[in-house]
């Protein structure tokens, strides 16, 4: 089964938007996400209707933050994405009154009810600024975010 890495990418494109400090149109961004310009599109879309990004139309639009990192989670994204399972991990069914599973549903339930809450918790404490820092305080290049327009998004390679 694959897993979703849905929330790692669009954190991926959010910090290089916030670092990055230009637009970046979606087929840039799709080259560097190794997909398609119109998942990018269709995801950054529901991050536009939850405040997070922007878009802008024809010559010289793009896709832009429409917030500061620091007012962003881990958790906030998350939510735009649409709130998925955090874990794909689920419970049978199959006989709901076998008592077996009756009982082995109850502590896979409770089990994963602790376990999700504890991430959303930890998702709501992480602010992407704290991730552009982390990345700040690790790139060879050692160097503030770019402010050149002209440069094109890459990633940097420790």
């Amino acid at each position: 089964m694959r897993s979703d890495s849905r929330l790692s990418r669009v954190l991926h494109v959010l910090i290089h938007l916030g670092n990055h400090g230009r637009s970046a149109t979606s087929d840039e961004l799709a080259a560097m996400l190794q997909t398609n310009p119109v998942v990018v599109r269709r995801t950054l879309a529901g991050l536009r209707e939850r405040g997070l990004v922007r878009s802008e139309r024809g010559h010289g639009g793009g896709w832009t933050l429409a917030c500061r990192l620091d007012e962003v989670t881990l958790l906030d994204v998350h939510r735009a994405l649409g709130e998925g399972s955090v874990f794909a991990i689920g419970l049978a069914d199959d006989n709901p009154r076998c008592l077996v599973e009756q009982a082995v549903n109850a502590a896979l339930g409770d089990a994963l009810a602790q376990a999700e809450a504890a991430l959303l918790a930890r998702f709501g404490a992480v602010r992407l600024a704290d991730l552009a820092a982390h990345v700040q305080a690790h790139d060879p290049r050692k160097r503030r975010p770019r402010q050149d327009a002209a440069a094109p998004l890459t990633c940097a390679r420790g």
